[in-house]
């Protein structure tokens, strides 16, 4: 390992939990006697049969990486010999938790470096600190069913359980369950970060809340600034603010189950008028239910717009099962909507256990080639847009079966929160849309591109192509990134694309990132850079 002394080495190695540097004797993290000693540290080359395993472990199959080297790191002195050795060379350097970013941030041929916490899987509830630890390989699902078969609390985190937390958290995390407690960095007390410095030694630091100085600016950064930034996440520490005592207290609780309703409509009843008379009701319902102040302040709910080939459109929603009228209140929704649109539709009602429900989502298969790109929408669609929405899922043949426009319903607590005090800016969006298409074969991946890149251009039409924050729009959702709006060819607006993500909050990001990547050791397409 050229650059680091014999010393140095030695010291890291013995850094299982990184205590050494933060102050503690360095055989605090020695593990006691019998103890199970952490994986690693696994250093894999190319000419390693592991090696394939791991950089071809991204969720989207139209980017493959080549680093020189992959570390499988299992605890977090071993990441920092990994990140000390690469800041030692100068090497650009990316890190894999569940390995689900739309783009090819990490499986980027400039990347030399892979850093993969997939391993890293513990939840755990510290009774010192008052807090739950979670370790950044760990999974959603893991997470969900730990803390609420071990303690009866969780997260208000997204609906695929594969998803790793490492990077869901560090872009802001939502969810079924966020209406109702907001987004899961709500509830980030701290972040265990390594990070570089500019002479390339790296170290482990603790930031949490009751940080002050440049440590709670890294701990703000990591609530919403998103993966890939500033260094390289090793655990979330959660509790949610002013919660204390046991650690049931700790977290938001579940429902213990969900009363649920699906309406669905075939794209051979829905006409334009029907399909118009459909969307604008369900905008002015969400609309009009938006606030905290309603009966259906906790509901969740979905629109799935699929493409004419796939044959369907449909929603979903949610409430506590415990609710007072419950079913009542899910019957006026489904009622309200099925008259809107006039047509025959089908409708199914279900109650299932809460846990059943986030860990039952069927799974996206992995190492499918699919193109993603974000609206956050403060007010519904228009009439022209619901025009073009009309038109660009009507066109194109069974190929395009895997296409479709996605919308969740934001609003509620999440809208409570102030713009700045977490990095994620947007507390004023009412939905957030995902236009995507999936496809398998290299030889339709220009018309898949064609076609999404298409429809959000003419949705956007108004604003250069893309969703430029104004009474409308709210910008774009730093997890679900779009190179597309970093290119000019695209984006035609004149708005940079970290206005779109970060809105106001983005220089603030930038003095973050100057203070603790001054090396800009981790970077990619739609990274935080250093001002200048």
């Amino acid at each position: 390992m050229a650059g680091l002394t014999r010393r140095r080495l030695m010291e890291l190695s013995t850094m299982a939990g990184g205590a050494a540097l933060l102050g503690a004797p360095a055989a605090a993290a020695t593990p006691a006697a019998g103890a199970p000693a952490p994986l690693g540290p696994v250093v894999l080359a190319p000419d390693d049969p592991r090696y394939t395993e791991l950089t071809t472990r991204g969720h989207n199959g139209r980017f493959t990486g080549s680093p020189d080297v992959v570390h499988l790191v299992g605890s977090p002195g071993q990441v920092v010999a990994a990140v000390e050795q690469a800041a030692r060379d100068r090497k650009r350097t990316a890190v894999r938790s569940g390995g689900h970013c739309f783009e090819g941030f990490v499986d980027d041929p400039a990347v030399r470096v892979l850093i993969d916490v997939s391993e890293m899987t513990d939840v755990s509830h510290d009774p010192e600190r008052q807090l739950f630890a979670v370790t950044a390989g760990a999974t959603l699902g893991r997470v969900y069913r730990t803390l609420y078969l071990g303690w009866g609390v969780t997260l208000p985190g997204g609906s695929c359980p594969g998803v790793g937390v490492g990077g869901h958290v560090a872009g802001g995390g939502y969810g079924a369950l966020s209406r109702r407690y907001g987004l899961v960095v709500d509830h980030l007390y701290g972040v265990e970060v390594v990070v570089a410095d500019r002479s390339g030694r790296a170290r482990l630091v603790t930031a949490t809340r009751d940080s002050t100085g440049p440590e709670r600016e890294l701990w703000w950064a990591h609530t919403g600034g998103g993966g890939g930034n500033f260094g390289v996440v090793t655990r979330y520490l959660f509790r949610s603010p002013g919660a204390a005592g046991a650690p049931g207290d700790l977290l938001p609780k579940p429902p213990t189950a969900v009363r649920s309703v699906s309406l669905g409509w075939q794209w051979q009843d829905l006409n334009q008028e029907a399909f118009a008379r459909l969307l604008r009701a369900h905008g002015d319902w969400h609309q009009r239910h938006a606030g905290t102040d309603t009966p259906y302040a906790d509901l969740s709910s979905g629109l799935t717009l699929g493409h004419r080939a796939a044959g369907r459109v449909s929603v979903d929603a949610a409430l506590d099962a415990s609710r007072p009228r419950a079913r009542e209140l899910l019957d006026a929704f489904a009622a309200e909507l099925t008259a809107a649109a006039g047509v025959p539709h089908t409708a199914t009602t279900a109650e299932t256990p809460w846990l059943k429900s986030v860990l039952g989502v069927v799974q996206w298969p992995g190492g499918a080639r699919f193109k993603s790109k974000s609206t956050l929408l403060r007010k519904p669609w228009s009439d022209r847009q619901i025009a073009v929405l009309h038109d660009h899922l009507n066109r194109g043949g069974e190929e395009f079966a895997t296409a479709g426009v996605y919308l969740t319903f934001l609003g509620g607590r999440i809208n409570t929160v102030p713009q700045d005090a977490t990095a994620l800016p947007h507390r004023d969006s009412l939905f957030s849309v995902v236009h995507e298409t999936l496809w398998g074969e290299p030889e339709q991946t220009e018309r898949h591109l064609a076609w999404v890149r298409g429809l959000y251009r003419e949705l956007h039409a108004d604003t250069g192509g893309v969703p430029v924050p104004n009474e409308a729009n709210g910008g774009a959702y730093v997890n679900y990134p779009d190179t597309d709006l970093a290119d000019p060819g695209w984006n035609t607006s004149g708005v940079p694309w970290s206005a779109l993500y970060y809105r106001d909050n983005h220089r603030r990001l930038q003095r973050v990132k100057e203070r603790w990547d001054p090396l800009d050791l981790f970077h990619h397409d739609l990274g935080v850079r250093p001002a200048g």
